[in-house]
Formats: structure tokens, sequence, C-alpha cells
């Protein structure tokens, strides 16, 4: 089945034994279980290994991590991709990755080119955000995301908003044993004659020995030859901190009760085999752990699946697979009930005996052979879905078979935004929202969208509304301070005196292309005033998006007033800022101008491709191409269609991107970044990939949902994880019609006499 389905090599990423902790044992029991369901398909570890950590793992584990080395996780990631497996499975779980709340994780994932399926060992109810913000985005790379029971779906889908379709229940495994009765396996342990109470895993005190230590004396008053084991060394993590003082505590307390000879530890991390037979041997299996949000237990599955008698507490994972009389569920650090509850098993043979029936009954589904058969299956299935992307638009496909097809360049909706003031910013549904006024962002955006329109030949927008979005810029511009402002209030009241380094090098961005495209004399003169009166303040600013739009508006301004030497010095010296901070900045493995990335990225490397072609400076073109290649392996989902970076992610510091909330300023930022890369490099990946980024307007993306409705050109504000955001305000709607131009007036020129002539000059 696997070899037929494409599936032949798996990798698991994960804690290995002989490491001592519960994923280890399940990362390892997982991927023995899944590489015994076929002998064509090979399966590897890539093992977690904690600080101070040395063990010798078995010929399984291929990579080795040191939770606290991003180069390893690095390292790892090109070890999977260049191993062509088919899928990966992560194991998570806090506090096994290095890095705040396990986020070095997400360096490794970034690098994946296969689908990731990603299991979740614990889902908190209530993370810190730092916690959220990292699990969202493991989440938001993955696949498929797999938890063992339902409260962990539950819990993805209220408080996380993760689609029901991402989530799989797939039960923690069990050890495929016949059901036997304990007597056979006492004589073996040395526990004859006598009603053994079990309770096995590594000791820490969330597990609750002590509530079942004090339970004793009462159990030994009911049934005098009980005796309680305690098999398990204590965990590495608090042997670290304390030694073995909680050990020694334990004890010291079973002495003091008087049951010191009852309560039997055995201070040890088995192997299966001698595990498999010490719960054999028991009569009743005792969880008296102390918390509720215990979402998974491995301990707990392996006693049910070999057919214990369980008296448990009742966290998540107990009360979903003790129900229908399975076991006993008691309070929470009641001594007194627990003592009650093992007592009772313990003096009833028949009670005891067909619980442990219905327990075997329930865990033969949960045997590793069915478990590998299901994880199987959900690879399957993220494979089929990788092949089969769905498309929602015909013009999806159009773009797939290399066709000129595109949809018709509508305005209707972006002029219903438009008042006599100008560009409104936001909308409810498409109704707009005159609550939050207007922007020089989004009147810039529009005056660069008119100046396009009428560049390329397309149907130009009313002459009265592209100068209205030139009064509004000119209406912004505060001559006492030489700054622009931004926010305009409904009641035309300026909210600043100026707005941000940003907005005003998008403002000189667009009086840049008014300066080489407006209709008439008058207006293009008025739009170079201006522009040389603003250029000024651009030397002083710090960021580098704002050098980015001031260079593209003087990109535009300078091929048509190549005189003006100021305007070429202020060029030179942004574009060498730029070219300074990815020296400043970049790695082998990132290839960017600053240790984060934000919005609007792909105007940084397209600022620096556009100034060199037309200066003839082939360091700062080759540096756009490099990290545009870069950027756009950032913005690649493992099924191949366009990702943009989302906006939970901005600022976080060389990490793997949040894939949410996507926008479409980015899409429509890699369209103009891909087209002018395809204009100066023979590389005609440029022409596919912006195609793929337009291709994510029309449904070719994470949800496979189109944000446009091309009959009227409106644009949805965003995709979130589980749907589009069906507000279509003023950002979104301009950036598709701008992408969309671009793409139309790609399709039509259809030569590359651009690229020829750089190519000549070079």
């Amino acid at each position: 089945m696997t070899a037929a389905s494409g599936i032949r090599r798996l990798a698991f990423i994960g804690n290995s034994l002989p490491r001592r902790c519960g994923i280890a044992t399940f990362t390892t029991d997982l991927q023995q279980a899944v590489g015994k369901s076929s002998p064509e398909l090979q399966t590897c570890i890539v093992a977690m290994t904690d600080r101070g950590g040395a063990y010798d793992y078995p010929a399984a584990v291929r990579f080795e991590v040191n939770d606290e080395q991003l180069a390893d996780y690095r390292q790892a990631g090109d070890f999977l991709n260049e191993g062509n497996y088919s899928v990966v499975s992560l194991q998570h779980e806090y506090g096994i990755f290095g890095g705040a709340a396990g986020e070095h994780i997400l360096t490794l994932l970034s690098r994946l080119k296969m689908p990731l399926v990603t299991t979740l060992h614990t889902v908190l109810a209530t993370p810190t955000a730092t916690q959220r913000s990292v699990l969202e985005r493991i989440i938001a790379v993955s696949s498929r995301v797999i938890v063992m029971a339902t409260k962990g779906a539950e819990l993805l889908q209220t408080a996380y908003r993760i689609p029901v379709e991402k989530i799989e229940i797939i039960p923690h495994g069990t050890p495929d044993v016949a059901f036997g009765e304990p007597d056979d396996f006492k004589k073996a342990l040395g526990f004859v004659d006598r009603s053994v109470v079990l309770t096995f895993g590594l000791l820490s005190p969330s597990k609750g020995i002590e509530v079942m230590i004090d339970a004793m004396p009462a159990i030994l008053e009911r049934r005098r030859d009980a005796v309680y084991v305690v098999l398990g060394a204590t965990h590495p993590n608090l042997v670290r901190e304390q030694g073995e003082a909680y050990r020694r505590g334990l004890e010291a307390r079973a002495r003091g009760l008087g049951v010191g000879e009852r309560v039997v530890f055995l201070d040890r991390f088995v192997d299966q085999a001698t595990l498999i037979k010490f719960i054999s041997m028991c009569d009743v299996y005792a969880t008296p752990y102390l918390n509720e949000a215990q979402m998974t237990s491995g301990t707990l599955a392996y006693s049910f699946g070999l057919g214990k008698a369980i008296v448990s507490t009742p966290y998540w994972h107990a009360r979903e697979l003790l129900a229908d009389d399975r076991g006993i569920l008691v309070p929470f650090g009641n001594s007194k009930a627990i003592g009650d509850a093992v007592s009772a098993l313990l003096t009833d043979d028949g009670r005891r005996s067909a619980m442990r029936a219905r327990a075997y009954a329930g865990g033969r589904s949960m045997i590793w052979p069915r478990i590998a058969e299901a994880y199987l299956r959900s690879f399957e299935s993220v494979l089929a879905q990788r092949r089969a992307h769905v498309v929602v638009h015909p013009s999806v496909r159009a773009l797939a078979c290399e066709s000129p097809a595109l949809p018709g360049l509508q305005v209707g909706h972006l002029v219903s935004l438009c008042d006599d003031t100008g560009l409104l910013q936001h909308a409810l549904h498409s109704i707009p929202d005159r609550s939050h006024g207007y922007c020089i962002d989004d009147n810039a955006r529009a005056l660069l969208a008119a100046c396009h329109l009428e560049r390329s030949g397309e149907q130009p927008l009313p002459e009265s509304l592209t100068v209205r979005f030139a009064a509004f810029i000119q209406h912004a511009w505060n001559g006492e301070r030489k700054r622009f402002r931004n926010f305009l209030g409904f009641d035309r009241r300026w909210l600043e005196d100026q707005g941000s380094e940003d907005s005003h090098g998008r403002a000189l961005w667009a009086l840049g292309e008014y300066v080489r495209s407006g209709r008439t004399g008058s207006a293009r003169r008025w739009a170079e005033s201006l522009f040389a009166e603003a250029l000024g303040s651009v030397e002083a600013f710090t960021s580098p998006r704002a050098w980015s739009f001031a260079l593209l508006g003087l990109d535009a301004f300078c091929s048509v007033t190549p005189e003006v030497a100021r305007a070429g010095h202020v060029r030179q010296l942004l574009a060498d800022r730029l070219m300074a901070l990815l020296a400043a900045c970049e790695s082998p493995d990132w290839e960017w101008f600053e240790s984060s990335l934000a919005y609007d990225n792909a105007r940084l490397p397209q600022a620096l491709i556009v100034t060199g072609t037309t200066t003839n400076t082939r360091s700062y073109v080759e540096a756009g191409l490099r990290s545009l290649r870069w950027l756009m392996r950032m913005q690649s989902a493992p099924a191949g269609h366009f990702r943009p970076i989302g906006s939970q992610g901005f600022g976080a510091t060389r990490m793997a991107p949040s894939s949410f909330d996507q926008q479409p300023l980015e899409a429509t930022a890699t369209i103009s970044a891909c087209l002018a890369a395809s204009r100066v490099d023979t590389d005609r990946r440029w022409q596919v990939e912006s195609k793929r980024a337009f291709a994510w307007f029309l449904g070719s993306n994470d949800l496979s949902m189109p944000l446009v409705d091309v009959d009227t050109g409106s644009c949805c504000d965003g995709l979130h994880p589980d749907r589009v955001n069906e507000n279509r305000g003023a950002e979104s709607t301009v950036s598709y019609l701008l992408g969309l131009a671009e793409m139309r007036e790609a399709a039509a020129s259809g030569d590359d006499s651009v690229r020829a002539g750089y190519a000549a000059r070079a």
C-alpha cells in the first residue's frame, strides 16, 4: 500500500529511547510499528537531545539535535530535505525543544519541503501568549494535526480556532499482548500471594503518588495482603534539580504511616518486555494524577490495553478512556476515595474481572499495528491533498497552464469606497465604514493604481478620482515639519502632525509615479514640486521599508527628470543603506535585510532590483534577486502554493514566520517584485512565481478559498486559519487591483525586451 501510494520514506521528530521519558517511548514505538507495516517502507528518527544528555541511540536515529543549538535544527531540516522523505511526523510536547515555549523547532519546520503531520501530546486550555504563538505557528505549517483524545480536538477548535478538517484523533498505541492472569506473572517478579496495586512511569510530584500512599492504611485494613508497587526512575529533570530528595520523601511518608514495607519503590526505567510483565502481574492499576489537563497518558493507555482494572483521577484522558464502567474515577487528591475504590476492586473478583474484560476489548483497537495503520492513512491523505490541490476559479487553471487568461479589471468596489475627500480606509463586508476615516497610505496606493492603469493602456480611472487621491496627498503635507500626515478622521480633522516614515515613503512613491504618468503637464509639475520638497526628510529615516518605497518613487521620478542631481544622490544613499543592512544581517540560512520578517517584505528586494536596473549597478540587482529567492522559499507552503508571511508572526526574530493572518498586501508586493526580477533575469521561475502569488487571490491558498469578487473588483481583507475576513477595505481592494493590473500588463507585453536590454548593458 505504501509504495503504491507514494510513501517510501518517513521521518519522526521527537525524543528517542534510550532517553528516559514518555515521548521517547512513544516516538520509538510509533516508528517501529510503522516500519514493520511494510518491508518497502524506510523510517527514521530525528532525536532531540537535552542539555548535558548523551545517549547510545539505535540505528533508527539518523540525526541528533541538541535542543539548544539552532544550527542543529537548520541542519536537521536540510538532512530531511536531502533524504527525500515523503512525510515528516512531529511529536510535539512542551519542554523537549529549545527556545521560548520550544520555538527553536520552527527553525527546522520552516525548511521542510514535504508535508508535516504534527501529533500534539499536550493541548493547553490557557496557554501563555508565547506558548499560543509558537503552537499556532507549528499548526500553521502542519498539513494535519493529530491528538489522542476528543478533548484535545475540542480545544483546538474552540481555543485555537483550528478548522475541524485539519484535526484527526488517533489514540495512544498499546502493545499487542494476549489477555492473561496476574498470578502467572507474580511468581517471576517476587509477588506471590500478594494483591498488587501498580503505578509506573517517571516519578514527579504531578503523579499524585502521595495520595495513593496515604490510602494504603485503609486498603490494608480490608486487604491485608495488598502491596503498592511504584515502578519507575525519578524524572531526569527532577534529579538534575534536587537529586533523589522527592523519592526519599515518598519513602519517608510511607514509613511514617506504618506502611513502609507495603510500598515498594523500584527505581528503574524498564524496557517494554519487562514493563509488560509488571503490568500483567498487577491486580489494580492506579493513576492518581493531580492535573486535570493531562491530555494523554502512555501509562494509562498501556494498562488499559493489557486489560487491567484501573482506578484513576478524572484527568481528561482518563475520563474518555474509562467511561462506560471501563474503570473507576475518583476525585483529585482524595486518598479516602481512591482507597475505597481500590479496596472494592481487590475484594470483588467478579467486578474486577468484568472490568478487565471490558478494558481489554476496548483496547484492541489501540494496539500498535492498528495505530500504525491509522497514521499511514493520515500520511497518505495529506500526500493526496498535496497532489490534488484544489483551486476554485477558472483563472487559476489558466495560470497553471501558462495561459494569458486573467480576470477582467473591475473598479466598481474601489469607486464605492471613495467620497469627495478621498478613499475611506475600511469596510464592513462591502459597505464603506466611515468611522475610521482615511489615511495617506491607502490614497497613495490608489494613486499608484491610477498611474498604472494610465500607463498600461487599461481603462483609466476617472480623472476626477485620480485628482482626488492627489489632493489628499497635498492636504496631508505638513510644510512646517516637512512630513506627511497619515490618518484623517471622517470629520476631516488630522489625528497627528506627522505620520510614520513608511507612510511618508509610500506618498513619495505615488508622487514619483504621478510625475511619470500624470495625465496633464500641470499635474505632473505639481507632483514634481511636492516630491522634491518631501524628499529631503527621507535621508534621516531609519525604516528600510520607507527607503524602499522612496527608491521605487525615485525610479519613476528619475526616469523623466534625470537632471535632478539631488535625487540621484538620495537614490544611491538609500540603495547603499539597504545593501549594508543585507550584508549585516544575512547568513547562510537567513538571506534578509532584518532579523525578522514583517509586512510588504518583497518591496525591499524589488527596490534594489529596479534601482540596480536603471542605474546599471549589478550588485544591487544580484542582492535583490538573492534576497527575493530566499523570501519565496519562506513564502511557499509544503503543498506548493503561495503562503504569504502572516501578520501574527511580524517581528519574530530569525524564526519561521507565522502563516496567519495572510494579507493581500503581501501577494501584491510579491507579484511586483517577481515581475521586476523577470525583466532582468533569464530564469523563468519569476514569471511562474508571480502567477503563483496572484493565484492566491483566486483560491490557490491554504484554505482553497477565493478572496476576490472578480465582478466587482472587491477583495477580502485577509485569510485567517479557518476562514476569509469578509470585510473588503481599501488596502485589500487596491492591492488586488494593482496585482491584477501588473499581471495583465505582463501578459499583454509578452516580450523580453527589458531583460535583453539590461543583459546587454551588463
